[in-house]
């Protein structure tokens, strides 16, 4: 998966919000204020950092090289992933549908509800 082609993806995600607060190389992705992907292109190769589980982000860790504990974020609940197309393009999508849905399982009950009667 290329680097245009995952933002395409976090962008169509209910109530998403598109900044760039680091720097002009990493696109920050969020819902409600809270952030559920990065993606940089500072590297060689594009990479996306997403929420996970613990368990599920240690297993992947141990199962894809492309797959590290994140540099800056909590390592116990943030992966990157390089995309270097080690990752079945549907997996990547899947990784990250996962993350936005663990970002607004978290959000405050209001937040959901308005999340919900946006169009």
């Amino acid at each position: 998966m290329n680097k245009e082609s995952i933002e395409q993806v976090l962008s169509t995600k209910k109530g998403a919000e598109i900044s760039s607060p680091f720097s002009s190389d990493a696109l920050v992705y969020k819902v409600m204020g809270k952030m559920f992907a990065l993606v940089s292109d500072k590297e060689d190769t594009p990479i996306i950092t997403i929420k996970c589980i613990p368990a599920d982000g240690e297993m992947l860790v141990q199962q894809f090289p492309s797959i590290t504990p994140d540099y800056y974020m909590n390592k116990k609940n943030w992966i990157s992933i390089t995309l270097d197309s080690e990752l079945a393009d549907r997996m990547i999508v899947e990784l990250s549908d996962s993350s936005y849905d663990l970002v607004v399982s978290k959000l405050p009950r209001v937040d959901q509800e308005r999340l919900q009667e946006r169009v």
